[in-house]
């Protein structure tokens, strides 16, 4: 029998629900399984044991009063280590953080709260999520779940590795040129990355800016639309957040949870390998095409092709740019020497930017997005693979080259992700066996602008035709072999701050 942290969380809370299971039982088993695995990837940076048992046997005791319970009742949740947790240390990877106990929720996370989720962890990322490789000079480097020595990719690499090893059944994610979605291809998890609006997130360092999003990590399709419904909401402080006064939240959240049932034999659905412009490995492209070939007859048609993503390098570097001046360029003034190299490097690309250059960048983003709904006037879906290469050792800061050819900066290598960010439509990375290393493969499903529901239905049947598919179905770790080895070494090269 699996063990309980092992359980879906929409079994998890029906289970609660009925009294056949104690969130106290729950929350042991989590920490059972962090206790046994945690040394050998450092998924989980900090535990707030106390409070999370409390929680729990308040829980307990609701259900067995008949109170009414919230759609997360008793459910264990791991946070991103980017988002501010009362009374929980939240670092943001930085050693310029590395004491900080917030005093307050960031709102996201009081809203899983208040839909009964028991915050127990933090999960890793690096350095103000600056990077695709879950690394920081305070915590260390997180491990893959399938091999410690390769990359977790990032910047939610934390929060990956704990849901493919079953520390917890939900955790948040945040993703602005993937970092929800690659750990997830990753770890072998369900990514989503949400229309921008629809999870706010109220101290955005640019609040107009749709590239930073907040989303749901999970093992199945209907864990995160289980989660996302408790993370939608509305918050008159984020500017893009799209609700309408007067608009019923909680029936704005049951759009997406459960998946509605969805046919897929009447999508017309498209796929790429590139979107015309990513550096795609070769590796990557053939296991891609036999996913393609598996997909296709589950669909009414299926075609090759991609939006028109001219200039997506250059306006991604741009407005990420533009991101890291507004928000670190007070502390590169003031202590460079406490920042790492990729926010380093990041700050001085935008320095060297003019105003010219962002408003060139503003018009190629712009008409990225519009030829994306273009798109999706013929289309349905659009599918590619997640990340661009297989995983590489997480020594390496970023991988310098694809298939023999240089990458052009640190998050060059993410093309794929960031094509589909700077159009601001929704993407889930959805597990899909393995490669021919044997390591997770993910596909990128992406919808239409706004149709977050359909994408998570779509996704829902796509993930139980392959659940019954050796070679298609999501793989899992060999937690036996991961609690027998040593703990994650930290090279103390990748210290250096460069």
């Amino acid at each position: 029998m699996a063990d309980l942290c092992d359980l879906s969380a929409v079994e998890l809370r029906r289970l609660i629900g009925r009294g056949d299971i104690s969130p106290v039982e729950l929350l042991d088993s989590c920490l059972d399984r962090i206790a046994r695995i945690n040394p050998a990837v450092n998924a989980v940076v900090a535990l707030d044991i106390d409070r999370a048992q409390e929680a729990a046997l308040r829980a307990e005791a609701a259900v067995r009063q008949g109170e009414p319970l919230g759609a997360l009742h008793g459910i264990p949740v791991g946070i991103k280590d980017t988002e501010e947790t009362a009374g929980l240390r939240t670092t943001y990877g930085s050693p310029i953080h590395a004491d900080n106990v917030p005093a307050r929720d960031l709102g996201v996370v009081a809203r899983l709260r208040g839909a009964g989720a028991i915050v127990l962890a933090k999960t890793n990322t690096p350095e103000f999520a600056a990077g695709a490789n879950t690394r920081n000079v305070v915590y260390g480097a997180t491990g893959n779940a399938f091999d410690p020595t390769l990359s977790a990719a990032g910047s939610s690499g934390g929060s990956a590795v704990a849901l493919a090893c079953g520390m917890v059944p939900l955790a948040s994610g945040s993703d602005t040129g993937g970092s929800l979605r690659n750990p997830a291809a990753y770890a072998g998890i369900v990514g989503m990355r949400p229309s921008s609006g629809l999870v706010p997130n109220e101290r955005r360092g640019l609040g107009w800016a749709n590239l930073p999003v907040n989303g749901p990590m999970a093992r199945t399709v209907g864990d995160a639309a289980l989660m996302l419904g408790a993370m939608a909401d509305d918050d008159p402080r984020d500017p893009l957040a799209y609700t309408l006064p007067g608009e019923p939240v909680r029936g704005r959240a049951e759009r997406y949870d459960p998946p509605h049932p969805l046919d897929l034999g009447k999508l017309r659905v498209a796929f790429t390998e590139d979107f015309g412009f990513a550096p795609t490995e070769q590796h990557v492209r053939r296991v891609f095409r036999r996913r393609v070939v598996a997909l296709s007859p589950l669909f009414a048609a299926a075609e090759t092709a991609t939006p028109d993503c001219t200039g997506a390098d250059e306006a991604f570097a741009i407005l990420r740019a533009a991101q890291f001046l507004a928000l670190h360029l007070d502390n590169y003034r003031a202590r460079p020497q406490q920042l790492g190299p990729n926010v380093r490097t990041n700050v001085e690309e935008g320095l060297g930017y003019t105003l010219a250059d962002y408003a060139r960048a503003a018009r190629i983003q712009t008409a990225i997005y519009r030829s994306f709904v273009g798109f999706f006037a013929r289309y349905d879906l659009l599918i590619s693979p997640t990340i661009t290469l297989s995983p590489r050792p997480w020594s390496e800061l970023y991988p310098t080259e694809i298939d023999g050819v240089a990458t052009r900066s640190y998050f060059h290598w993410l093309a794929l992700a960031y094509g589909v960010t700077l159009a601001g439509h929704p993407a889930i990375s959805l597990p899909l066996g393995v490669d021919e290393a044997g390591l997770p493969f993910g596909v990128q499903v992406v919808a239409r602008r706004g149709g977050d529901a359909v994408l998570l239905a779509a996704t829902a049947g796509i993930e139980a035709h392959c659940a019954g598919s050796p070679d298609l179905m999501r793989p899992i770790p060999d937690l036996d072999g991961l609690a027998n080895r040593d703990p994650i070494a930290q090279s103390p090269g990748f210290l250096d701050r460069g």
